[in-house]
């Protein structure tokens, strides 16, 4: 979709300060990356770094621009409210959970990744299993990210989307070979900061501008049924996302394996000088649920601006007709409005200043993006050479710092690849359930896979049973593959015999889920659970050296 006049709105004074600021994060990156001499050093930070700032690095991981762009767009969008905060219950619980006993566990042992602590506890074979989980996982889930960067650098700069994906991709390589995961942790602190204050500048901006202020604007907001916050429907039906009871029985599951076992997440806990510092790190990370409340207040916001000042010509191509009226102006409900904020962005804020917001996603996105090429270079190098049964000198003497560098130009190679990928296939598919729901495959695997650890008691044929059951029960609830699938003319038709998929919208080629993937997360673990358990054998369990 060719985006008409926006691009020339983001001047040279943007230019200058997007640049600036990526000079910047280099820099500080560089200077703060310390001496890479071990994979210690590479992947763990030598276990030195402060528990402040690595909980400043899970804020911005978590957020990214993810949140910072697909939060405003799906309140905007139609029906859009404030619901999606009641996932923060279930956030919460599950980062107490973490820091009270999945923390002191990893942290009573010389590991590097939670993949290591299945392997001792189940056999290598467990450890192959996770790692594979977690690489589908980070391939599904982290390219998300990097297009919702490339999304805004496209409608502002006009190149073409695929340029901007190749542009975040080389940065990302050349950030995680400068510093590993000193780099990453102190980048990720510059955009958790920016993120705040560009959330706060936009939202004072927009409310500024609507007459009576704040309360106007409330007050319009909610005469449209946007401010609402706790929605206690229950079903399993595909509307029902963003629901109390999904906060508290499904979501707790998710960020369970999100912040606990993923590696992405979990590699920051490892970074801290010790157990105690960790579980606070994890703690304190809570803060950026504020930052998801803020970013909605901004979405709330955006549909009052829109209301009050319809699109004009070229915002009008932006996000075409479709079914939710705004004003005089029609928004359809198919992803467009993922274009939302960064369009006010640069058409709204002045000079330089939206050079800045935009810069901050950028950067976020390649932040994320090297967050995750740390990850999967740590655990792919891990399976090959098992760290966590070796003695430090005999590390050394491998040479494994450069090995990991070579993984991770191989890894964002293919990352970036398969990101390009998805931009062709995520035509009318909204940002941030994509986001989620991209990981769904993996998330009750994983988090099976690890309560079989805990308990010592595992069957590597069942746990390969379990996950490729669960695989297969969410692309039954996920339209993801189908879509892509679609897009190169494969007969969708015949999934009508599951009854899990709108079968009018099948025969027109189109895949529409008919329940809420996020039910998904418990059942799968609980599944991927019970095939490894219930025909497992025991395992005492493998005291560190």
């Amino acid at each position: 979709m060719e985006i008409v006049g926006l691009a020339g709105a983001f001047t040279k004074w943007d230019w200058g300060v997007l640049l600036g600021y990526l000079v910047l994060c280099t820099w500080v990156g560089h200077r703060m990356s310390g001496k890479q001499s071990t994979i210690k050093d590479f992947f763990l930070g030598g276990r030195s770094l402060p528990w402040p700032a690595v909980s400043g690095s899970i804020i911005a991981t978590e957020i990214s621009g993810v949140t910072f762009i697909g939060v405003p767009g799906t309140l905007f969008a139609l029906n859009g409210d404030f619901s999606y905060l009641q996932w923060a219950i279930g956030s919460i619980l599950a980062r107490f959970l973490i820091a009270k006993f999945l923390v002191p566990l990893y942290y009573e042992q010389e590991i590097y990744s939670p993949y290591d602590y299945m392997g001792r506890r189940l056999g290598r074979g467990a450890k192959k299993i996770a790692t594979v989980l977690f690489t589908l996982g980070s391939i599904l889930g982290q390219s998300v990210r990097v297009l919702v960067a490339a999304i805004p650098l496209k409608v502002v700069t006009g190149l073409p989307i695929e340029i901007s994906i190749l542009i975040i991709g080389l940065f990302a390589i050349g950030w995680t070979l400068m510093g590993g995961m000193q780099t990453v942790i102190w980048t990720d602190v510059m955009q958790f900061i920016l993120f705040a204050f560009g959330g706060v500048l936009a939202l004072i901006w927009i409310v500024g501008g609507v007459p009576g202020g704040f309360g106007e604007f409330w007050s319009l907001a909610d005469s449209f049924g946007r401010t609402r916050v706790m929605d206690f429907t229950f079903g399993f039906e595909r509307e029902l996302q963003f629901t109390f009871w999904v906060a508290i029985f499904a979501v707790p599951f998710q960020n369970l394996t999100a912040f606990g076992v993923d590696q992405l997440n979990a590699q920051r806990m490892f970074c801290c000088r010790n157990a105690k510092d960790a579980g606070k790190a994890l703690m304190f990370s809570c803060v950026g649920q504020v930052l998801t409340l803020l970013m909605l207040m901004v979405g709330a916001a955006l549909f009052v601006h829109y209301h009050l000042h319809p699109f004009n010509e070229a915002e009008a191509e932006l996000v075409k007709a479709g079914a939710d009226t705004i004003g005089n102006s029609q928004v359809r409900v198919t992803g467009e409005h993922d274009y939302i904020f960064p369009m006010w962005i640069v058409t709204v804020l002045p000079a330089g200043v939206s050079g800045l917001l935009l810069a901050g996603v950028f950067a976020a996105s390649i932040s994320s993006l090297d967050s995750i090429l740390a990850a999967l270079s740590q655990t792919t190098l891990s399976l090959w050479y098992h760290p966590e049964d070796r003695t430090d000198e005999e590390m050394e003497k491998l040479n494994l710092v450069w090995k990991s560098r070579v993984l991770v130009m191989i890894w964002g190679l293919l990352l970036t690849g398969f990101t390009l990928l998805l931009n062709e296939a995520r035509e009318g598919i909204p940002i941030l359930p994509l986001a989620f729901g991209m990981t769904s495959y993996t998330v009750g695997p994983l988090l099976g896979l690890m309560v079989c650890a805990m308990v010592g008691r595992g069957s590597i044929p069942g746990l390969i049973v379990g996950a490729a059951a669960s695989f297969a029960l969410v692309a039954l609830i996920r339209p993801d593959i189908w879509v892509l699938l679609g897009n190169v003319d494969v007969p969708l038709t015949w999934l009508s015999v599951f009854h899990t998929f709108d079968a009018d919208l099948l025969e027109e080629g189109k895949v529409l889920s008919l329940f809420c993937y996020a039910w998904t997360w418990p059942v799968t673990a609980v599944l991927t659970f019970l095939c490894g358990w219930l025909p497992g054998k025991n395992y005492e369990r493998k005291q560190a050296a």
